[in-house]
């Protein structure tokens, strides 16, 4: 599915500055959320999370609904991100595992054989009824507010399962993607196949948006990317086409993948800190692009901040559409008050002249 420009009478219902952004149209003000806004920076989310282990507290229906409306409520966002993680489809499967504090997911039993394959079964909706009523009540609590859904990337999630955990150099998965292609791309195929569903069963309950994480994507170079993943990564992407939802790709230490991963049917890339706005705007085409302030900056001074946010906003008027957003995630220690400052000033910012 090309990335054509909408027609805006298409979108006349649409009053959502997020949505009109992504679709490439002109929104009143430059949106902004953030990922992982609705996380361990705030202490209303310390306090309900207490307790709960992680993969519970993505499975409580009333949990997830509280903890992703607290960021809106907070800072006045223009989009909420549904509070899950990228492994809880595997889970609800029934894949062994867990997201241990301080390590990340911890898999029992990592699938490096074919004969493995059979446990990554199809997500029937019944595996995650607690986590789509969610998705319906937020849509209700949220009113105009978009609600972004989200999963995990091929690549990202096959990393995990045949590693067991997290790495730092990824050396079993390529391991496996280069010793047995064909053992890979079935891997790659069943998690695709996974990933698509979940993300169909939150537009279906409601989601506007849906983001595809590929975290460790950054990992590949370009002619892997385009190998191994990329097929992957566009049959997720290409199984929402059909919901006209707009589809928003990311990763991390991806500026060499950017062009392939619009390619690999985004509406919407996601950019990273390390690579400048105006340039990722260059690679991605007549896409719209989502970032990229470094989190790590939300601990300089408010001047410091704001200013190194206004040449990003400037840069984005550039691009075709642009979300204002973090180039990762918020980091734990964070001032949330720092970040209610920084949506402030994106709403409010004018260039001069």
């Amino acid at each position: 599915m090309t990335n054509d420009v909408r027609d805006p009478a298409l979108d006349s219902a649409t009053t959502s500055p997020f949505l009109q952004a992504c679709w490439g149209l002109e929104p009143s003000h430059t949106p902004v959320w953030f990922m992982r806004q609705a996380g361990r920076s705030l202490p209303e989310y310390l306090a309900i999370r207490e307790g709960v282990p992680m993969l519970e507290s993505c499975f409580r229906t009333d949990m997830v609904v509280e903890i992703t409306m607290q960021p809106v409520r907070r800072h006045g966002v223009d989009a909420a991100i549904f509070f899950s993680d990228i492994v809880v489809p595997l889970k609800a499967i029934g894949i062994d595992l867990d997201i241990v504090p301080g390590t990340g997911p911890v898999v029992a039993d990592p699938i490096r054989s074919a004969d493995q394959l059979a446990t990554l079964r199809d997500l029937e909706p019944d595996d995650v009824t607690s986590i789509t009523d969610a998705v319906k009540g937020l849509v209700q609590e949220l009113g105009g507010t978009p609600l972004i859904g989200f999963a995990g990337a091929p690549f990202t999630l096959a990393s995990y399962l045949v590693e067991g955990g997290p790495s730092r150099d990824h050396r079993r998965t390529k391991e496996l993607m280069y010793r047995d292609p064909e053992l890979w791309h079935a891997l790659l195929g069943r998690i695709a196949a996974i990933a698509s569903q979940f993300l169909r069963l939150q537009v279906e309950a409601g989601a506007s948006a849906i983001q595809l994480f590929d975290s460790w994507a950054g990992a590949l170079s370009p002619a892997d990317y385009d190998t191994y993943v990329r097929p992957h990564s566009a049959a997720v992407l290409d199984s929402v086409a059909d919901l006209d939802v707009p589809r928003i790709h990311f990763g991390v230490g991806t500026g060499e993948l950017l062009s392939r991963m619009g390619e690999a049917g985004a509406d919407v890339v996601g950019v990273d800190w390390r690579v400048p706005l105006d340039e990722a705007i260059g690679r991605v085409g007549q896409r719209a692009v989502q970032g990229n302030l470094d989190p790590t900056l939300l601990f300089a001074p408010t001047e410091v901040v704001h200013a190194r946010a206004a040449q990003i906003i400037d840069a984005g008027r550039a691009a075709h559409g642009h979300v204002f957003n973090l180039g990762h995630g918020v980091l734990p220690a964070t001032d949330a008050d720092a970040l209610t400052r920084l949506v402030d000033f994106v709403h409010s910012y004018e260039p001069e002249g």
